[in-house]
């Protein structure tokens, strides 16, 4: 059996860090297997769908490196669901039913009332055909609900264990809208057999929807595939995520903050696990560790602190030749030893371009002590300099002026960088070179 996981977003809002978890599991657990991923858009809600959003969740993934295998669109697809639709009428388990909203409400509000679960009644079984031709003569149309099994649904999930979701305590779900459009249960369903989806990997808050999915697959004659419901991410004051609410951490947002996918995925990935804070450089190496029977049950929240230290660690890890395009596009490709003197220092790739500056100038000096500076500058050695002459010079300028610790590095740093904080100095000095080191310690601009 060949394992085909997928992601269906519904193109009606921007991707953020909580809903990725599911693109991002689904493709680890398929490529771990050997299978294959599908991206399928649930874009039949028409008012709210559009293709500026699908747009966006395509570069989103691609941006990520979780590239799809199969893909499809419910739009696309509206034949194949008026075809389920008609074969669960002919079964008997989609019925119509009359109600406008205004009535449901009432019924619901009439039932909590009364102390009883608000639970569609199956009034509209009871309707006689001329009962239900006098209503269309009203100018009624129907919406058409399944009717469910009133039993316990079973099934075993590879997160939660065994789960039973019983339909005797939910109404039976509207499949089918008055205008006749789809909304999401029953295309769902059928996509998931035609597309021959083995393993639906998606957040605890569809587990009762999986029941009735459930229902509904068993009605066409399908097996069900397996689940996997793992927690939902909460944001950083514990509530749950919003595609509208939590603008600042869509992957649009976070990507053109400058993050790094794979801080993204990292810890996406493990988040709540022992392994949470260790950072992988390659999604390969991500799929290689990743145990979906790992994720835990309990919520957990998304703290920006913990991709900032992501981040840097993906950036401290990264080879020259990983960044050395990047470095290129930003006119910094200083050279192997450049990058790797900087790269410890980096939060975000673009900080870069403020240690090349350092390196190539013009930079203004900081000059605390005239004196003392220029005494330094006369004991900078000739070339050609390596990572041991910033030891070797410091050693001469301390036994020239008596200074040490603090007071001897300190005055070197800020004539040399202009900076009281960056990377270490002994792999500094030696891409500054003579020239600018003596024209900065004279206190010239260089």
């Amino acid at each position: 059996m060949t394992v085909i996981a997928r992601f269906a977003p519904s193109p009606t809002g921007k991707l953020h860090v909580g809903n990725i978890r599911a693109a991002l599991f689904s493709w680890l657990y398929a490529k771990k297997a050997g299978g294959k991923y599908l991206l399928r858009l649930d874009d039949t809600d028409t008012e709210r769908s559009t293709e500026e959003f699908a747009k966006g969740i395509e570069t989103d993934l691609e941006w990520l490196g979780l590239k799809h295998d199969i893909f499809a669109r419910q739009s696309d697809r509206i034949a194949e669901y008026e075809s389920a639709a008609a074969a669960l009428k002919e079964a008997g388990r989609l019925y119509p039913c009359y109600e406008t909203g205004a009535e449901l409400e009432r019924k619901r509000k009439l039932q909590l009332s009364q102390k009883k679960p608000p639970v569609y009644d199956r009034a509209a079984l009871k309707l006689t055909d001329d009962e239900k031709r006098a209503l269309e003569a009203e100018g009624r149309r129907p919406h058409w609900r399944f009717k469910l099994d009133s039993e316990k649904t079973g099934f075993d999930d590879l997160v939660q264990g065994h789960v039973a979701v019983d339909a005797a305590s939910l109404s039976d779900p509207v499949l089918v809208r008055e205008d006749g459009s789809f909304l999401y249960t029953l295309p769902s369903v059928v996509d998931d057999i035609e597309f021959r989806v083995t393993h639906v990997v998606r957040g605890a808050d569809h587990i009762t929807n999986t029941g009735v999915q459930i229902q509904i697959a068993r009605a066409l004659g399908a097996e069900q595939p397996v689940y996997a419901h793992f927690s939902l991410l909460q944001g950083p004051e514990g509530r749950p995520l919003s595609k509208r609410e939590d603008a600042a951490f869509s992957i649009e947002a976070l990507r053109e903050a400058g993050y790094e996918p794979m801080a993204i995925n990292s810890l996406l990935a493990r988040l709540g696990t022992s392994d949470a804070h260790e950072a992988l450089l390659s999604l390969d190496e991500l799929a290689a560790g990743f145990d979906i029977s790992h994720l835990g049950r309990a919520d957990i929240r998304f703290e920006p602190a913990e991709l900032d230290r992501m981040n840097a660690s993906i950036l401290h890890l990264t080879p020259y030749e990983a960044a050395r395009a990047r470095l290129a596009d930003a006119g910094c490709d200083l050279g192997p030893a450049f990058w790797d003197a900087v790269k410890p220092n980096l939060a975000r790739f673009a900080d870069v371009a403020e240690w090349a500056r350092v390196v190539r100038g013009p930079i203004t000096p900081v000059i605390e002590d005239a004196d003392f500076a220029a005494e330094a500058a006369a004991e900078l050695p000739a070339e050609p300099w390596d990572i041991a002459t910033w030891g070797l010079w410091t050693e001469a300028v301390k036994g020239k002026t008596g200074r040490k610790g603090k007071a001897l590095f300190m005055p070197l740093r800020l004539a040399l960088t202009g900076l009281d904080h960056g990377p270490e100095l002994k792999n500094l000095l030696p891409l500054i070179g003579r020239e600018r080191a003596e024209a900065r310690l004279r206190g010239v601009s260089h």
